[in-house]
């Protein structure tokens, strides 16, 4: 008899099992169109993601003249996106990519740290992207293994001939979304990263221009194969997938063709979903690259080590957050903090280190300081037994932390 029960209960723990959805995730990113480029053109696919999840004007070039300032370039961006933290820390500065910080993890590594048998890929006009800043294979980076991949082509001159109107580029990104697509349906990987970067091309080449407008209508033709090969996977599986799309940078104001500096337009970028992104911090403030990775980690419930959960620049864009938009400053003895709420009731914890041993892949070490009411929204705290020229201070709540730095 006991073995009959144990026998009825592990089918049924089994049934219950196969019947929760898995969640999947698939995050693109389009090269250099502005968050007032794509609005003006307002494609099809771009207003039906609208109706079907949300879209949300977002920032990219981290605080502005603050010590996290990250250049509006393409590698910084990427990088932004997939780590989740500022250049100050991911220490990406151009498309050089001399010296990652991989001390600070990307997405994938976040999910396969977690969940090793989880399946995920790259698809990308640019090989650096897996090489470099996911940095496959490497030490540093527990060499990372990508269970599919598809990118190198823009080094393939015999079938993507290099013409001067780089017009090879739109064949590559073609090719690049077929391929995302193709896997998407049949293989189903539980994180997959598209990036495509025909627009910026021709932004780089022809500004505000008909040939950038066109370019944004193409790239929206391969949102919406995309988005097609997860609407087919979702009915044929019992799968929930959460697919963003966002840029990289913005465009020079002038004339469209630049990027780098910290204007309005060359730090303002968007974010498109096929899922309603819409809690407190997203309504109420102006969300930032960063926080794609919090959210992919609340949408597919990926546990982040408190060491890297306390350096997470973001905030997610999905389910109940309490605190944002940290501000700290050091008035001779005190440090002088202050935070948005985002709920009338709560705490908040405030902890203290004055190291920066994650830099070097080490623990900091963090005092709590004391807990406060969430909504006093400041609080001072005294640092005369810990001097120091540096602080990172940390503000956690039950709901999601937040961290800020104060140099000297």
């Amino acid at each position: 008899m006991k073995k009959l029960n144990i026998l009825f209960f592990l089918c049924v723990y089994a049934c219950l099992a196969s019947a929760q959805q898995q969640k999947k995730v698939v995050f693109m990113i389009v090269d250099g169109i502005s968050a007032d480029a794509l609005e003006q053109v307002a494609p099809p696919h771009f207003k039906e993601l609208m109706k079907k999840g949300g879209y949300l004007r977002t920032h990219q070039g981290g605080g502005l003249g603050a010590y996290t300032e990250t250049p509006t370039i393409s590698a910084p961006g990427y990088t932004n996106v997939l780590t989740g933290v500022w250049y100050n820390k991911h220490n990406v500065p151009d498309n050089d990519i001399k010296n990652p910080n991989y001390h600070y993890p990307t997405i994938f590594r976040l999910l396969k740290d977690a969940f090793p048998e989880k399946k995920i890929g790259v698809f990308s006009s640019w090989l650096d992207n897996r090489t470099k800043l996911i940095g496959e294979g490497l030490p540093q980076t527990s060499q990372i293994k990508m269970d599919e991949t598809f990118d190198g082509l823009e080094l393939d001159t015999a079938h993507y001939p290099h013409d001067k109107g780089r017009q090879f580029m739109l064949a590559i990104d073609q090719a690049v979304t077929a391929k995302a697509a193709e896997s998407i349906k049949e293989r189903g990987l539980d994180l997959s990263w598209v990036y495509l970067e025909y627009t910026d091309d021709m932004g780089h080449m022809y500004g505000d221009s008909p040939q950038y407008t066109t370019a944004i209508e193409k790239v929206d033709e391969e949102i919406g194969q995309i988005l097609a090969a997860i609407e087919e996977r979702e009915k044929k599986f019992n799968e929930e997938w959460l697919m963003i799309v966002t840029t990289d940078h913005g465009r020079a104001e002038k004339d469209g063709k630049g990027h780098g500096g910290q204007s309005f337009r060359q730090r303002s970028t968007w974010l498109l979903s096929n899922r309603p992104l819409n809690n407190t911090y997203s309504k109420l403030l102006y969300p930032a690259s960063v926080d794609i990775v919090p959210t992919i980690t609340a949408f597919m419930g990926i546990p982040v080590p408190e060491s890297t959960l306390r350096e997470l620049d973001g905030v997610p864009l999905i389910g109940e957050v309490a605190i944002a938009e940290p501000k700290a400053h050091r008035l001779k003895e005190h440090l002088d903090i202050s935070w948005i709420p985002l709920k009338q009731e709560g705490e908040v914890k405030i902890w203290v280190s004055t190291t920066n041993n994650k830099k070097i892949g080490h623990e900091d070490h963090y005092q709590l300081m004391g807990t406060f009411p969430l909504n006093r929204k400041y609080a001072l705290i005294s640092i005369k037994d810990m001097p120091s020229t540096f602080y990172k201070v940390v503000l956690e709540t039950p709901d999601n932390s937040v961290n800020c730095w104060v140099t000297n």
